[in-house]
């Protein structure tokens, strides 16, 4: 999976706006804040696209993201992260 400049550059903006709407579907916040949200929705891309390779047929795309099994994923990280989290700091 070769990745380029540009399409690193709209992948980060595709992580932020994915991580936001991870965070409004799990209801809480992620640890770290935008930059949390964003590393979270990187993750979520690299784990759809680049290692589990899984779309839902129809979703749409933007630049090789499916964007709903990423959002779905960004919401599922964001769930495990902020409970992990939180529950250290107690």
């Amino acid at each position: 999976m070769a990745v380029t400049f540009t399409q690193l550059i709209i992948w980060i903006i595709i992580a932020a706006i994915i991580g936001f709407l991870g965070e409004v579907l799990a209801g809480r916040r992620a640890p770290a804040g935008i930059l949390g949200a964003i590393m979270l929705g990187l993750f979520s891309i690299f784990l759809i696209v680049g290692f589990f390779h899984f779309h839902i047929i129809g979703e749409p795309v933007l630049e090789g993201v499916p964007l709903i099994s990423t959002i779905i994923a960004a919401a599922i990280l964001v769930v495990i992260w902020s409970s992990v989290a939180y529950r250290s700091r107690r």
